[in-house]
């Protein structure tokens, strides 16, 4: 991480002076990075005359050493990038040449963040978790049967852990509070699907980006800043939020979906509810049933029970719900 950032991450001034004898620069070299962090981070950095510079809100970055360092949880290898186009891009890259799986690729600001269908995901510097996780798959694309919804499990327990209580689940990827995004997930393949693969897990989720902020995203979104009133520490939420992946994808592999199908339907903010789900040209409406053994959604459409399943999916709360 570049080294003036670190200095400055504490959101307090600093004066142009201090901060070149600290880096060993001049006080115009100091101003020219700070330009050069402004155009290149888009981080507002305030500048007054007397006191010195300063972030416009403190900054909690990620430390490889710190999450290393832990002792508590699983040992996976953790890389945290400045900048990447998404994190699971990345992780796909380095599949190839990973001396140990699982891994982790963390970044601060991704540039072309995805959601499903296509959605960029919205990713400014240093305020969220981009987080993607890759596993080893031996024996086909049964292993991977409800990952999306026990991944949710694990992501949802993550932010309740941290205080934010209302949060609940969205089939298939969503984690929603009071109707409004606070976290997504997107799993992508490599390899054969028929034998042995490679998915990365990627999640999305919003820690202490707050509403006011210019952040163009299409739907209704909130953080877990927004929600509790404070600046959560990232470092602490990753270590958990492995911690929490590490157990439900054990209990998957050793079971099975179905071993944690009831759990899922009592965390889904939708059970009972009227919705529409798009899978082709004319939505389908029904009333949500759950899920089944093998993480498809099961609706009773018109007294008929049916299920749907794909990554193209989109269920929607109907008008009258």
């Amino acid at each position: 991480m570049h080294p003036l950032l670190r200095l400055l991450q504490d959101g307090r001034f600093h004066s142009g002076e201090a901060l070149g004898a600290s880096l060993g620069v001049s006080r115009s070299a100091v101003w020219k990075q700070l330009q050069s962090l402004q155009a290149e981070l888009s981080l507002p950095i305030h500048k007054v005359r007397g006191r010195g510079y300063r972030l416009e809100s403190p900054l909690q970055l990620l430390d490889e050493e710190v999450l290393a360092a832990n002792s508590v949880g699983p040992q996976w290898p953790v890389a945290v990038l400045p900048c990447v186009d998404s994190t699971n891009a990345e992780a796909l890259k380095r599949v190839a040449g990973a001396r140990a799986l699982p891994f982790v690729v963390l970044a601060e600001r991704q540039t072309s963040g995805r959601g499903r269908r296509g959605r960029s995901w919205a990713s400014p510097f240093g305020e969220n978790l981009y987080y993607s996780l890759v596993l080893k798959i031996e024996g086909g694309m049964r292993q991977v049967e409800g990952l999306s919804l026990v991944v949710g499990l694990a992501l949802l327990q993550t932010i309740r852990g941290a205080g934010v209580s209302a949060a609940g689940l969205k089939w298939p990827n969503d984690v929603l509070v009071d109707g409004r995004k606070i976290a997504g997930i997107l799993l992508e393949l490599s390899g054969d699907p028929a034998d042995v693969c490679h998915v990365v897990i990627g999640i999305g989720l919003n820690v202490n980006m707050l509403p006011a902020e210019r952040v163009s995203i299409d739907q209704p979104w909130t953080s877990m800043r927004a929600e509790l009133g404070r600046v959560l520490d990232r470092n602490e939420l990753v270590l958990e939020l492995n911690s929490q992946l590490s157990r439900y994808l054990e209990i998957q592999q050793r079971s099975g979906f179905s071993a944690l199908q009831k759990e899922w339907q009592d965390n889904h903010l939708w059970q009972g509810r009227k919705v529409a789900i798009t899978a082709g040209i004319q939505p389908i409406e029904g009333i949500v049933l759950g899920v089944d053994q093998s993480g498809a959604i099961r609706l009773s459409v018109d007294g008929v029970e049916r299920s749907f399943s794909g990554g193209e999916l989109s269920l929607r709360l109907s008008d009258d719900s």
